[in-house]
This record gives structure tokens, C-alpha cells and sequence, in this order.
């Protein structure tokens, strides 16, 4: 008998701040970093009464639940890993039921040391999970393995290179 499992997929999810709001994309890939599938969000701008009553959770409210939670559940490819630039992004970890890892270029940047999945190092970024979710730490590890030689960086910059490209043609998003 033949046991197939599901390829990996790696999700990369950011969150731009632009005059109209805080627009996001969402880029799944294999682990090579061909792209699969894209999502782009719309902009969202939290009104006065909103940042009043958020308060400093407003961000990681935005960046995670509204904007990160929308592209993923709206993406029909499912990603094995969501890795992301934004710090704000982890606490969608709360939200969904999958990993979620911050990607950092300086160690400097970590305030939870229990939930460092790997320190900053020549070749490679630190990697943060969220340190509510202990247990995906394991999963996490076992994926970063396969994917030795992969700038983690650079799928990021061609998710705001597409949102630069999608604003100049004034695609409207289905995010």
C-alpha cells in the first residue's frame, strides 16, 4: 500500500500600510516558491471610534482577524505553514487552526523567547511562533528543515511588488 501525503505549501501573508487603509496579500507556494495561488485584500481604514475602543490590540485586530483571516479562509489552497513579516500577524494563530511563523531579520526584534522556532543567522532569518501555541513549534521546526536555501524574505516582496502592480491597474480586490 502507498501512503501519498499532501505537499507542503507554504503560506506568506503581509500586511501594507497605504494612504487608503491597510491592505493585505497573501501568497501560497511550494517549497520551492512557485507561486500557486494570490490573494489581495481591500483596504481597510479603522475609524476614530474603532482606534478609541481597540486600543493597542487595534493592529494585530486588523493585520490578523480581519485582513489575514479573510485571505486564508477565502484561498482555496491550503497552505501546511502561514510565515509572515508582520509581527501583528502571529495573533491570527488564535483564530485559525494553523501554524503561523514571524519572520525577522534581527533577533533584537524578539520579545518571547519560548516561542523562537530558530535565532537569526547568516544564511537564514529568525523564525518566531506565537507563544500561545506552543505545540506547533514541532510542525514548525519539521518544515523549516525542508526549506534550507529558500530566502524566506523574498516571496514577501513580490506580494507588495503584485500590490503596487494590482494598484496601478485598479484591480479591485476579491479578498
Amino acid at each position: 500500500m502507498v501512503t501519498t501525503h499532501a505537499p507542503t505549501q507554504l503560506g506568506f501573508l503581509t500586511v501594507l500600510q497605504e494612504p487608503s487603509g491597510f491592505v493585505g496579500g497573501y501568497l501560497v507556494t511550494n517549497l520551492w516558491g512557485r507561486p500557486i495561488e494570490f490573494r489581495l485584500s481591500t483596504a481597510v481604514q479603522p475609524n476614530r471610534v474603532q482606534q478609541i475602543l481597540y486600543g493597542p490590540t487595534l493592529s494585530s485586530y486588523v493585520h490578523g482577524e480581519v485582513i489575514g483571516r479573510a485571505l486564508i479562509e477565502k484561498t482555496a489552497t491550503a497552505a501546511s505553514l502561514v510565515l509572515t513579516d508582520k509581527r501583528e500577524v502571529l495573533d491570527l494563530r488564535n483564530h485559525i487552526d494553523l501554524p503561523i511563523a514571524w519572520i525577522t531579520k534581527s533577533d533584537s526584534e524578539i520579545e518571547c523567547p519560548g516561542a523562537i522556532v530558530r535565532s537569526t543567522n547568516d544564511r537564514q532569518p529568525a523564525m518566531v511562533a506565537h507563544p500561545r501555541h506552543p505545540g506547533d513549534l514541532p510542525r514548525i521546526r519539521e518544515i523549516a528543515e525542508q526549506l534550507e536555501g529558500l530566502d524566506l524574505t523574498e516571496p514577501f516582496m513580490r506580494i507588495c511588488d503584485a500590490i503596487a502592480e494590482a494598484r496601478k491597474l485598479g484591480v479591485a480586490s476579491r479578498g
